[in-house]
């Protein structure tokens, strides 16, 4: 188990309202976190990801630009952990969810199109689920910015034993406030789960322009530390055994290919977004039968 501070190390999580758009058009020039983050996990079956679930994928993607929907989703795919998909919606309430799947409902044909895609894409899967999780603004640190240049997502996962909420929070205010001592332009977006998982839960994810960066998080290590002190790090461990049952790292990579994204972003990074489509291998031909 990490400990609470390994864990906070370098976090940068900002979802721009380009990203994760909700139903509402907000401003391409504001980014927030949306306050409802809904995500669905997709456990892919061995030697159905790549290029075969990309093409199962893009099914959905096209229903979604057919009927010109505003709720855009990011595809993500773990370079690390169980093979698995995650796919990201941000709202600005539940409310807004509801009315997202009432609109859904009341298209007949992005609703036939949509069921067809799920028919023909739960062949590669292995299981599926669905978490709701909420924005927490008192966790989390100077969370704007977007996501243009970003090419990586390292998600951390924390299950707390019940009863230990105030443990928790109290360990992340100490973080927060030698963050702030520290290194005051660092920036985080804290969430907690609502809907999808038995016992408390808080997410937070990490945006990565290259992997680089990932040596760059451990090497802010002594600034943290030495912002904390001994007595700091001593009860933030003491904090951190106290509240966390369990916790899990991993990395995915943004696939464009698996995601529904338009406006700014798009604008923004072209050529990630999208991709030009590999071209077919050229048909083989015959060999012309030798004379006798």
């Amino acid at each position: 188990m990490k400990k609470l501070s390994g864990f906070l190390l370098g976090l940068s999580l900002v979802f721009g309202t380009v990203s994760l758009a909700s139903a509402q058009e907000r401003s391409e020039v504001v980014h927030v976190p949306p306050t409802v983050l809904v995500i669905s996990r997709e456990f892919v079956k061995p030697g159905k990801s790549g290029a075969v679930h990309d093409r199962s994928e893009s099914a959905f993607v096209r229903a979604m630009a057919s009927a010109k929907s505003p709720t855009t989703y990011l595809g993500l795919n773990s370079v690390s952990g169980k093979p698995r998909a995650l796919f990201l919606v941000g709202y600005d309430s539940f409310a807004a969810w509801e009315k997202d799947q009432q609109d859904t409902a009341k298209n007949p044909t992005l609703s036939a199109a949509l069921d067809r895609a799920a028919e023909a894409d739960g062949q590669l899967l292995d299981s599926y689920d669905q978490s709701a999780w909420i924005y927490r603004p008192d966790q989390s640190l100077n969370q704007t910015g977007d996501l243009v240049g970003v090419r990586y997502f390292e998600i951390e996962s924390f299950r707390l034993k019940p009863g230990h909420e105030a443990d928790w929070e109290a360990a992340v205010k100490l973080v927060k406030d030698a963050y702030s001592k520290a290194m005051p332009d660092a920036h985080w977006a804290m969430y907690e789960n609502v809907f999808g998982l038995g016992s408390p839960a808080y997410l937070v994810i990490t945006p990565r322009k290259s992997a680089s960066e990932i040596d760059a998080g451990f090497q802010q290590g002594p600034k943290f530390m030495a912002a904390m002190g001994t007595d700091g790090m001593k009860k933030l461990g003491e904090l951190s055994a106290a509240a966390i049952e369990s916790t899990e790292t991993n990395l995915f990579t943004i696939n464009p290919r698996q995601s529904y994204m338009t406006g700014y972003l798009v604008k923004a990074d072209p050529d990630f977004w999208r991709p030009k489509s590999a071209p077919a291998a050229a048909p083989k031909k015959d060999k012309p039968e030798a004379k006798p």
